[in-house]
């Protein structure tokens, strides 16, 4: 029988079922991966922060996410600043069986408390709270671009602030 140019070969299809099993496992591995596995890398964007005595202001920030333990370790560094207002917050968080836990530090201000909430397909629902303070933070990523949402209780310097940030390139 003769054999055709480009036709199958024991070999060929050895490597290609080889090369679809790769790829498979490599698909399975990417959706075992925790939920800060796509946050790597420096982020920066604009928004607006809401103070207690019912200014608003724009704000600029710079925002860094070092990932680590296969997507559930997260240490980040968030530094915004408006006319006035400035903010220098750290976190340092881990997720487990979809839930978020670990501390914040803002250094401008000399606080610091825990973090606690809920993680899920790119979205990020978290209590920050410390002695004298405590907000809701909701965080939303899609690709390359990260929206927060942040609401404290009336009272306190700040009440609000919402910003949108994208991955540098």
């Amino acid at each position: 029988m003769e054999k055709l140019p480009g036709a199958p070969t024991p070999t060929r299809i050895g490597v290609a079922l080889c090369s679809a099993l790769l790829l498979l496992f490599a698909a399975a591995s990417h959706a075992e991966t925790g939920p800060f596995a796509g946050l790597g890398g420096s982020w920066s964007g604009n928004g607006t922060v809401s103070l207690g005595n019912g200014t608003r202001e724009r704000l600029r920030c710079n925002a860094t996410y070092s990932v680590g333990a296969e997507g559930n370790q997260l240490q980040q560094t968030l530094r915004c600043a408006s006319d006035s207002y400035r903010f220098d917050l750290s976190s340092n968080v881990t997720y487990q069986a979809g839930e978020v836990s670990g501390t914040w530090s803002e250094s401008s201000r000399n606080m610091s408390g825990m973090v606690s909430g809920s993680a899920k397909a790119g979205q990020f629902q978290v209590v920050v709270t410390s002695a004298s303070f405590s907000a809701n933070l909701s965080l939303t990523t899609q690709g390359d671009r990260q929206s927060v949402v942040a609401t404290a209780p009336p009272g306190g310097q700040l009440v609000g602030a919402s910003i949108t940030l994208t991955r540098g390139k």
